[in-house]
């Protein structure tokens, strides 16, 4: 009680399986090689390892929060998701529909990408009215919003999706069954999939895209 584990691969591959706490208190004998096999599927867990613990208090959307209090945040974050885009732009500057998920709040990706597809369609998805009401007085009338929840494995007609880092479904299931034919996926920096731009180090982020092979 009043632990939990990480799983993560990496981390409890550089610091010899640290983030398995659970297993440890079960087992406190247990040579930490060992732990890795007496992982238990009830175990309370945290998709953050210990040293980044304190965001399972603030979240995500606290740090968002924090970004719409700040002008220099907004620029610094900004300029990083500007560049992650423009290394990827060539596999979608032919994109006419995009439709963003979650993008209510700070909306940094509908910012960029209306620059960087000036005569792209960009719809944001998100199921928060709220978030969509503070996201609005970013983008005046360029952007349609709509107040709709998405669901891994929902098909969305568009020519590219953009899925958030702060997106809580099933990310795997974004990555095998995509939503579109293109998929722009924000993720965590140790997890490259298909075409991959570092956002930013600070920020512990990437930019995944993925094609698939659906008409």
């Amino acid at each position: 009680r009043g632990t939990m584990s990480h799983y993560g691969r990496l981390y409890n591959l550089l610091f010899f399986n640290d983030g398995l706490h659970v297993e440890h208190h079960r087992r406190p004998g247990a040579h930490w090689t060992e732990l890795g096999q007496q992982v238990s599927p009830g175990a309370p867990r945290s998709r953050w390892p210990p040293v980044f613990r304190w965001l399972d208090a603030i979240g995500l959307e606290g740090l968002e929060r924090l970004v719409l209090r700040s002008r220099v945040l907004q620029r610094f974050v900004l300029s990083a998701h500007a560049r992650a885009f423009r290394r990827l732009l060539p596999q979608f500057r032919d994109a006419h529909r995009v439709t963003i998920v979650g993008g209510g709040l700070f909306p940094r990706t509908a910012l960029v990408l209306r620059d960087l597809l000036p005569e792209a369609e960009i719809t944001i998805v998100d199921a928060s009215a709220a978030h969509l009401d503070l996201a609005r007085p970013f983008l005046g009338d360029d952007v349609r919003l709509v107040r709709r929840a998405f669901e891994p494995g929902d098909s969305i007609d568009a020519d590219l999706v953009v899925i958030p880092l702060s997106f809580s479904g099933d990310r795997r299931k974004v990555y095998s069954q995509p939503p579109a034919r293109i998929v722009l996926v924000h993720d965590w920096i140790v997890a490259s999939r298909g075409s991959s731009a570092v956002v930013s180090w600070l920020l512990l982020k990437r930019l995944n895209l993925i094609v698939s092979n659906q008409a």
